[in-house]
């Protein structure tokens, strides 16, 4: 076994990248937990620079020849983890870099704008989403969560990896959305048009924001239409992981005559 203390050196740094967004920053690099998550890293083309695994927890094999791996402790491996209840395995990657002009879209075009999410699992879970509705990109806007928290990878079982995600400003993300000749469709409750009640056949960009606040006045004034998912209850709100889901799914059902209604 290669490092069975946690006063480790290696195993400091670790925590620090888990703990800090200036330390990710500065080193340039992310982690990865889960067996699921990592399997999904490497099929989009990601190579880890260090793969750790705790034998005593791990219960799938993942091995690579020409990657350093690191046999580590049970407690060595639960003091790196942000999980309740590891896998056993965790790798360190060079964080991602995509840029605007790398993303594909499709005809319709399908883009999420995300703004200011301020909860991990809140944005893994619209990432999750994003991946499942084959969506062409997410650009999130403003963000106060960093798209490359270990919690956002965990809730968006990998799917961050999957596609075009940014970190971007608001005013870049709109002339990008103008240029590409997309709709800006801006979820908020205090809109008169029901969101099932628009055209969604177009290309678009579905604008969220956060549940205390919504969208900016930014995006409010550059929307393209204003729409609302009707509350039938005393609470005013969804989650906004849901709301993104249900306007998202609206989109494919409108575009797919074979799909379920």
């Amino acid at each position: 076994m290669d490092i069975t203390s946690t006063q480790n050196p290696k195993i400091k740094h670790i925590v620090k990248l888990r703990e800090d967004k200036r330390q990710r920053q500065k080193d340039n690099l992310i982690l990865v937990e889960g067996f699921d998550e990592l399997t999904l890293a490497l099929s989009c083309g990601l190579i880890p620079q260090t793969l750790i695994t705790a034998p005593e927890l791990a219960s799938k094999p993942l091995t690579f020849n020409s990657i350093e791996t690191l046999t580590v402790s049970r407690a060595v491996f639960e003091k790196i983890s942000y999980r309740d209840n590891p896998d056993g395995w965790l790798g360190i990657f060079s964080t991602p870099k995509v840029s605007l002009e790398e993303i594909k879209l499709s005809d319709p075009a399908l883009v999420i704008v995300a703004e200011s999410i301020e909860k991990p699992g809140n944005l893994g879970a619209i990432l999750r989403t994003a991946d499942a509705a084959k969506v062409d990109a997410v650009l999130v806007c403003d963000p106060r969560v960093d798209i490359w928290n270990p919690n956002v990878i965990r809730a968006s079982r990998g799917a961050v990896f999957a596609m075009p995600v940014i970190e971007i400003k608001s005013p870049e993300a709109e002339a990008w959305i103008r240029s590409r000749k997309m709709r800006i469709v801006a979820a908020t409750p205090s809109a008169d048009e029901i969101y099932s009640n628009i055209n969604m056949q177009e290309s678009i960009a579905i604008a969220v924001g956060t549940e205390d606040k919504g969208l900016t006045d930014f995006w409010m004034q550059h929307a393209d239409v204003k729409v609302q998912i009707r509350m039938l209850g005393k609470i005013n709100s969804l989650n906004v992981s849901i709301a993104t889901a249900l306007m998202v799914y609206e989109a494919l059902r409108q575009r797919d005559a074979n799909f379920p209604a």
